[in-house]
């Protein structure tokens, strides 16, 4: 039994087997053919490479697509990204990660306020025979069928809650997630989740999906790049940029330390707000968890901001895998046991 974790989100798409891990950028555009495949100097490529062909259409996805596609998709909508975007991109992961002819159980996630809308939707495009072809970085073409036999669907930030909470063995590891109310805040390209697990059990109340994403500190370094140089950077060309804290443009070096500070300290301090707003009632939260690849790079602007104690990942970690890792984890828990539990006693 082959279990993958897949987190199909608006800046990225994480997927996880327990082996490997894979991120890409959630854009695809169309397969153009390539003239010349060779590496201009010895220096080894990095794995990018996903072209796919799917129901008679072949695409470039992630940062091949960036790289090649003259015609580039690219969504801040969430209805767009489970009706366009979500079976290319999870039939890329899965062409990667798991093994040609076995049956595959996949779990993923939906931002809390658009969970009971797209569930059985999201359940219904991964879950079916896939006839694919997926196609090598020399243009090698191979077809198989991804079998995705069952999918469970749960709300996004619960992710990173199984993360904490599960080792890598699927059994309880962490007691204080289990015992103790948790409040997440789960930042991601577009949209910001908060919830509570009180005790492990979903509180409704605490729960809500915003449009504070790190899309919106993104959005106004975009405005300050097209005044400054007239050119519109499209939000996922920022990602190095951002991190680097300079971008060029046209032979200009430009410094993006003082806008990003002001747009990462805005946008925390509206988390902030809005957290304090939403779990009002909520005074006896044990721990304050920040995830999500927004959250890692607005920790140092947002944990002073929160009340309580408060954790975030440790530098070097990448929480972008956060929820797509406690994915996987969840369906080890749920599915291993179930596997057990039917296993004939001797």
């Amino acid at each position: 039994m082959q279990i993958v974790g897949i987190d199909i989100g608006f800046g990225f798409t994480k997927a996880c087997n327990g082996r490997e891990f894979m991120v890409f950028k959630s854009i695809f555009g169309e397969a153009s053919e390539i003239q010349y495949r060779e590496q201009l100097t010895t220096a080894p490529a990095t794995d990018d490479y996903l072209h796919i062909e799917t129901d008679g259409k072949a695409y470039f996805v992630g940062e091949l697509a960036e790289r090649q596609s003259n015609v580039r998709s690219f969504t801040l909508d969430q209805d767009q990204l489970i009706g366009t975007f979500a079976k290319t991109m999870a039939l890329a992961a899965l062409s990667r990660l798991v093994d040609r002819g076995e049956p595959v159980r996949v779990v993923s996630g939906l931002p809390i306020s658009y969970y009971r809308r797209h569930r059985d939707t999201l359940n219904g495009i991964l879950v079916g025979k896939h006839a694919i072809a997926r196609f090598d970085a020399a243009g090698k073409r191979e077809e198989m069928t991804l079998n995705v036999t069952h999918a469970r669907i749960i709300p996004q930030p619960f992710g990173s809650l199984f993360d904490g909470m599960l080792g890598n063995s699927a059994e309880v590891a962490d007691k204080r997630f289990v015992q103790e109310k948790i409040g997440i805040v789960d930042v991601g390209f577009r949209t910001c989740d908060y919830s509570i697990a009180d005790r492990t059990r979903y509180s409704e109340r605490g729960s809500r999906t915003t449009d504070n994403g790190i899309s919106r500190a993104f959005t106004l370094i975009a405005a300050h790049l097209r005044d400054v140089t007239g050119v519109n950077v499209e939000l996922y060309r920022l990602y190095d940029a951002v991190a680097r804290g300079s971008i060029k443009i046209r032979g200009r070096n430009i410094d993006l330390k003082p806008i990003k500070e002001q747009a990462f300290g805005k946008l925390a301090a509206s988390i902030a707000s809005e957290a304090e707003r939403l779990w009002a009632d909520d005074w006896d939260i044990d721990l304050i968890v920040v995830t999500g690849g927004g959250g890692s790079v607005l920790a140092p602007y947002l944990k002073p901001l929160l009340q309580g104690e408060v954790v975030a990942a440790e530098t070097g970690v990448d929480t972008r895998l956060a929820n797509v890792r406690g994915y996987w984890k969840y369906g080890m828990h749920l599915w291993s046991r179930e596997t057990r539990a039917a296993a004939p006693r001797s």
